[in-house]
């Protein structure tokens, strides 16, 4: 009597060690890649996650504020405006961000001012720009039809640093997209790690009891404060 079964299964045997044996080479090469990003958010994070319960001040941060007068005219427009401060501060390029806030009554002033028709006092509109990086970060007020504009400059050190590259502060359009392939690294990496536990680990019962403490623990410290 010749056994069939031995030949199918031999087949699902190789293709399934083939599979551990892909995702694993995969787990390691995407391991590899977001090794550094990796050190670098998780030191910024363990930082950012305690600052404000152990009220920790970053190290080595100068704040500097100070007036910069305008050309006469001022520049008419949001862009003209942010084309002048590069010159004037010496920047390679322009704002990192710009913000416009529209022109608005005073937050002081009383709702029932214009009852008898007269118009309530306005606060002009006000632009801000920041420029700079990481390490150096500038941020200018202008309040439309002032003839200076208010300029606040932080200079990081090492720790201020890794924490504005944490949350991409000051920082161009490939970095937050490098920072995406990190977050995306990090998924797969989640995922391999638990298909290659689930391929190479006998004691499954153990582990998922791990696994769901660990989804239940999450979960109640994530919605413990909302409720």
């Amino acid at each position: 009597m010749v056994d069939t079964t031995a030949g199918t299964f031999e087949p699902r045997v190789n293709r399934r060690l083939a599979f551990v044996r892909w995702v694993r080479r995969m787990h390691g090469w995407f391991g590899l890649w977001g090794a550094l990003l990796g050190l670098m958010t998780g030191l910024s994070g363990v930082w950012l996650n305690h600052r404000a319960m152990l009220k920790l001040e970053l190290p080595s941060q100068q704040h500097m504020n100070a007036q910069l007068a305008l050309p006469d005219p001022a520049p008419p427009t949001v862009d003209a405006m942010a084309a002048w401060l590069q010159g004037a501060l010496k920047f390679d390029r322009g704002p990192n961000n710009v913000r416009i806030e529209k022109a608005r009554p005073v937050p002081w002033a009383e709702k029932g001012a214009n009852r008898n028709g007269e118009r309530p006092l306005m606060q002009p509109e006000r632009w801000m720009f920041n420029f700079g990086g990481p390490n150096r970060l500038v941020q200018v007020e202008y309040w439309a039809g002032n003839k200076s504009a208010s300029v606040r400059t932080t200079t990081n050190g090492f720790i201020a640093t890794l924490t504005n590259l944490h949350k991409g502060v000051g920082m161009p359009i490939p970095w937050i997209l490098l920072i995406d392939t990190l977050a995306g690294s990090l998924i797969f990496l989640s995922v391999s790690g638990l298909i290659l536990w689930w391929e190479t680990n006998r004691r499954r019962t153990l582990g998922i009891a791990i696994f769901a403490t660990a989804v239940v623990t999450t979960m109640g410290l994530a919605i413990w404060p909302m409720s």
